[in-house]
């Protein structure tokens, strides 16, 4: 994914507007500055006894032009900031669509609060740039030169000088450039790690309190603090340079044109009413060049969080999908691995789970079981072999009809910020009451909702907190289910549950009629399971039919020695 471009048919549309927009204010000054100058030859020195206006006349239309100018500003400020939002919105729509495709393996070493700046800091700092910078130096230019052209008509030593002056005033701020780049840099990462250490202790914060390590952490967030404090400090000293250059940059034009003025006066080449009209061009575009005095902050804050959005963006996402691919046709649920490989993680897996079969998916922590139902869910994409279902060869289909033909739980799977009924619907929202009420009688959800104080309009925070474990992991159960999808993959789903939230998982896997790849350390299990595949070190060291694994000396039957006799006898 790129980063679109900062002007397409809208946004070069806005852009001509504002340029029009300062050859229109630039337009209203010079008129205003002709009155002035009017004003002050007849009404003050009386100079130029052929001009007839009236007191009233001029000052209308000195009024006339300073509200045209104002009504501008205000079309000016709208434009630049749809420029500026409607960029912004376009990056962050690509941002979430890349997010959306990251598989969660790809995430796992990148810092939530990192991640979170994209969306917000460097998205707020691109904005900037291009409504408060940009935008600016346009219509500011624009203004500029037109007002510069229009005052060397009138006399060209007053514009030369002006000219001059800004010129100067701008060759030294551009020297300042590297060290604000350098600076917007370094307040850039110490913001993302003060972001990334509030928002894990956020997540974390039980794990704090129970060691007694708030203070240390307090400690940790304080440095860190003092750390962004000095690099926003930094930014602001060269930013206050900036700023201070283009005052004394303004104040320098003032005093130059009124020098001038006075030796054009004295030498008779011009009148007070010019002078006076120069000094008024020259005030008009004082707040213009205190603008431009902030433009190379934005411009490099905005370089800083375009380049953090390209390093995102390049993160490979691990699971591609091809250009206008099909969609998956429902069959009865066959599952093959063939030959599938994912560097560091799994080997060579070939494997089958016939239509219905349960499977129950065993091995020692580390063994790759996890990682072999991310690629069945097609959350990952192995580096070799091919994923089958009825046939299909699943990297030949599109995503969504790959998850539509899959249903998943797992304790890496969370609950959603919300009401429980929207969670209990997320896989299907239009849901018929029919298939509602099937999954619902048999994840025991009527039972689970007569408990909660508002039912099924009961809000949760982000993972289900406010939930037991057990109304999670039904609710978790029921919203991977619903539509019946014919393969369903559920990960430790009865770790840690107390004995009616299991009956919960025995009557699911009793009643589902699809294909089950369940990973399991419980012996309980492997009662119902039709077969299973013992894997470690990432590789298949085993697979057949669950009594015969468990009645030979295996490495299945070794795992669960303690243990066989029980389900033999089940």
């Amino acid at each position: 994914m790129q980063i679109p471009r900062t002007f397409n048919d809208i946004r070069l549309w806005l852009l001509t507007r504002l340029v029009i927009n300062g050859f229109c204010q630039a337009a209203a000054t010079l008129a205003n500055a002709f009155l002035v100058e009017l004003a002050f030859d007849k009404l003050i020195t009386n100079t130029d006894p052929s001009i007839n206006l009236k007191f009233w006349e001029i000052g209308l239309g000195l009024a006339a032009a300073a509200v045209v100018v104002a009504l501008l500003r205000i079309v000016e400020r709208t434009d630049a900031e749809s420029i500026g939002q409607e960029y912004v919105y376009e990056i962050r729509m690509i941002l979430y669509e890349r997010l959306m495709n990251l598989s969660p393996r790809a995430l796992q070493s990148r810092s939530q609060g990192g991640v979170m700046l994209r969306f917000v800091s460097d998205l707020s700092a691109i904005r900037q740039w291009v409504s408060l910078g940009l935008a600016r130096l346009v219509v500011a230019t624009t203004t500029t030169v037109a007002s510069l052209f229009a005052l060397s008509f009138v006399n060209v030593r007053l514009a030369v000088t002006v000219a001059v002056v800004l010129v100067i005033g701008a060759l030294i701020a551009f020297r300042l450039s590297g060290r604000m780049r350098t600076a917007a840099n370094e307040a850039r990462n110490r913001l993302s790690r003060l972001a990334g250490n509030v928002n894990e202790k956020v997540a974390a914060n039980a794990v704090v309190q129970v060691f007694g390590q708030s203070q240390r952490e307090k400690r940790r967030i304080a440095r860190q603090c003092r750390d962004l404090e000095r690099a926003m400090v930094d930014r602001a000293v060269v930013a206050g340079q900036m700023q201070g250059i283009t005052e004394a940059t303004t104040a320098i034009a003032s005093g130059a044109t009124l020098l001038m003025g006075a030796l054009e006066v004295a030498a008779g080449r011009t009148t007070p009413g010019t002078v006076v009209a120069a000094m008024s061009i020259v005030s008009f575009l004082m707040p213009r060049l205190r603008d431009l005095g902030k433009v190379q902050e934005y411009w490099h804050n905005s370089r800083v969080a375009l380049t953090k959005i390209k390093q995102f963006l390049a993160i490979p996402a691990m699971v591609t999908e091809l250009p206008n691919a099909p969609d998956l046709q429902m069959g009865p649920g066959c599952l093959e691995f063939d030959g599938v490989s994912l560097k560091g993680a799994l080997h060579n897996i070939s494997a089958i789970a016939f239509p219905g079969e349960i499977v129950a998916i065993v091995g020692p922590n580390g063994a790759g079981k996890s990682t072999l139902l991310s690629l069945a869910a097609r959350l990952i994409d192995p580096n070799r072999g091919v994923i089958r279902l009825d046939g299909q060869d699943l990297a030949k289909y599109s995503l969504k009809s790959v998850r539509r033909a899959i249903g998943m739980a797992a304790l890496d799977l969370p609950l959603l910020r919300g009401t429980v009924g929207k969670n209990l619907r997320y896989r299907w929202r239009d849901a018929p009451i029919e298939e509602i009420t099937r999954v619902w009688q048999l994840c025991g959800i009527d039972e689970m909702l007569a408990e909660l104080p508002e039912g099924e309009k009961t809000r949760i925070s982000e993972g289900g907190k406010g939930l037991s474990a057990g109304q999670r992991q039904r609710i978790a159960l029921a919203r991977a289910i619903l539509g019946n999808p014919p393969v369903l993959l559920l990960d430790e789903v009865d770790a840690n549950l107390d004995a009616q939230a299991v009956s919960v998982v025995d009557r699911v896997l009793a009643e589902y009629q699809g294909t089950v790849l369940l990973i399991t350390h419980r012996k309980e299990r492997l009662a119902a399971a039709d077969a299973i595949w013992y894997l470690e070190a990432g590789r298949l060291v085993e697979a057949g039919a669950t009594k015969e694994l468990l009645a030979k000396d295996g490495p299945t039957s070794r795992l669960f020695s303690s243990q066989t006799e029980d389900v033999l006898s089940s």
